[in-house]
This record gives structure tokens, sequence and C-alpha cells, in this order.
């Protein structure tokens, strides 16, 4: 009895190996620098702002391609630049790109991170 409750949880395990194992890195492509710093930064160079914000609409953008069950509503640059000057004010040792997940989670209703 013991030898089949032990191949049961075994099996069980193996089963459930895939789904325990961590999902790989997010390979996010953008800027050499993508930190809350560089960020905070542009506030006064009006061309790299618009950049960063064109590249987390960009993102956003990405995100209702992935997902489009849960498409994030049109956003406009203004409400991309605060939600990520928030962000960024509060974590200046993060990430912008952190910023954009977040954002990403929240206005598309899902309120969680993507999860495999």
């Amino acid at each position: 009895m013991l030898q089949k409750t032990l191949l049961a949880v075994a099996l069980l395990l193996v089963a459930l190996a895939p789904a325990i194992a961590e999902a790989a890195p997010l390979k996010v492509l953008g800027f050499e620098d993508m930190s809350c710093q560089a960020w905070l930064k542009s506030k006064d160079d009006a061309e790299q702002r618009k950049a960063y914000v064109a590249w987390v609409r960009g993102f956003l953008s990405g995100h209702n391609y992935a997902n489009q069950s849960q498409q994030i509503s049109v956003v406009s640059s203004a409400t991309v630049e605060l939600y990520v000057q928030r962000f960024c004010s509060e974590k200046p040792l993060g990430q912008f790109t952190d910023a954009a997940l977040r954002m990403s989670d929240q206005y598309s209703g899902r309120n969680a991170p993507i999860t495999k």
C-alpha cells in the first residue's frame, strides 16, 4: 500500500513539474538604459521622453496583440507619461519597463501579472 502511495505521489510530481518550473525570464527589447533613473533624467529632454513614451505605448500595443481577449483601451501619451512618472518616483531604483508591465496588468483589467 505504501509503495502504491509513493508511486502515485512520484507520478503526480512528475506530471506537475512543468507547471512548477519557473517561467523563462522576459526578454524586453528597448533602450540601452531602461532604468527609472534614465526616465527621471529625461524630464527636461522632450525628445528622449517622447521616445520613452512611444516605447511604452508600443509595448502596450504588443500586449493587445498577445492578449486579444484582455486588451487595453486607448491610453493617451499623457496618461502613459503620468503612470510611468509615478511608478519611477516611487521606485527610483527600478526599471521603467516594469512600469509598462504593471500598466498592462492594471489597464487590461487583469490586475495580475501574466502567467503561463
